[in-house]
């Protein structure tokens, strides 16, 4: 049996949770997620949503715990919503927004400018003396990690002198430079 399978979600006051012709559709404050589901059984009973298989065939065993992290992540993302916040290390590297236009200068001969999905809103937060800092908040979970994956990209964190975009909290592998 799958641990994360077997347990409740418990749905939170302010959260309505519909299960309609194989796909689950959560509406909160912060907005509306639905997402299909295969191969196992969703129930909604007295403020909780109950997932279950009907076998132990693999199929509905790998599904199991991965139909209920979703769900879960869904409830939580309309009520609470989810952040990740990426810092520019690097001298010169700079980030600013304007609405939904996201501009950051991370050393390159060009800046670059990328539109974020409305979904997502972004803010950047630029100290003295700091490096400054693009917090990223979403309802939608899946979506909040594709896009910061993608400013990740732009200029990932090297191993030297840990220069790049890298997450808030993220510990980087690094490297010895040359022996003299």
């Amino acid at each position: 049996m799958s641990r994360i399978g077997k347990n409740p979600v418990a749905i939170p006051a302010g959260v309505t949770v519909e299960v309609k012709d194989a796909v689950i559709t959560v509406k909160g404050k912060l907005g509306e997620l639905s997402q299909e589901f295969s191969d196992v059984t969703v129930k909604v009973e007295d403020n909780q949503v109950i997932v279950e298989r009907s076998s132990d065939q693999k199929n509905e065993r790998a599904k199991h715990g991965l139909y209920r992290a979703l769900i879960n992540n869904m409830i939580v993302g309309v009520s609470e919503g989810f952040t990740k916040q990426l810092e520019l290390v690097g001298v010169g590297y700079r980030a600013s927004n304007q609405g939904q236009r996201l501009d950051l200068a991370v050393g390159f001969s060009h800046n670059i400018v990328m539109e974020i999905v409305p979904e997502v809103t972004v803010e950047t937060i630029s100290e003295k003396g700091k490096n400054p800092i693009v917090k990223l908040s979403s309802f939608d979970k899946q979506l909040l990690g594709q896009v910061s994956a993608k400013i990740r990209a732009f200029r990932k964190p090297e191993p030297y002198k840990g220069k790049g975009i890298k997450f808030v909290g993220e510990v980087l592998r690094r490297k010895a430079g040359k022996s003299a």
